[in-house]
């Protein structure tokens, strides 16, 4: 699967590149709770999708674990993601690699104006080492 142009018919589909609305239209539930040091994760169960993102995370890596944990949702829906905490942004295992990979094409798509990438660590709350890591790809 290509991601890229996942991302783009997605977004061409539903006229945005916010996670939290596309996550809406798709019907996945969103549950903010205190997960610790964990930012979310992703489960499925009984055809229901769901979202979880800690509520004690700033809103800026809210919208980023959102868009990480939609990634896994569309590109593995029968798989439960494990908890994304700081350190498993850096991952090598594909599913984790491919979510931060969608989630970075679905935020710095051209349906948003084009920001730098430090606007982009400020708005999105992605840290600045995967984001240069993956900067290639994306820009």
């Amino acid at each position: 699967m290509d991601i890229k142009e996942n991302v783009r018919q997605l977004i061409e589909k539903h006229q945005t590149n916010d996670p939290f609305r596309i996550a809406e239209a798709l019907n996945i539930i969103i549950v903010y709770e205190n997960l610790g040091d964990i930012l979310g994760y992703y489960s499925k169960s009984h055809r229901f999708q769901v979202i979880h993102i800690n509520e004690n995370s700033s809103e800026e890596q809210q919208v980023f674990t959102c868009a990480h944990e939609l990634g896994h949702a569309i590109l593995h829906p029968s798989s439960n993601s494990s908890f994304l905490k700081k350190q498993t942004l850096f991952s090598n295992e594909k599913i984790e690699l491919e979510a931060n990979f969608w989630a970075m094409s679905l935020l710095f798509s051209s349906v948003n104006e084009c920001v730098t990438k430090e606007e982009a660590i400020e708005q999105y709350g992605i840290p600045m080492e995967l984001l240069t890591s993956h900067a290639h790809k994306i820009f």
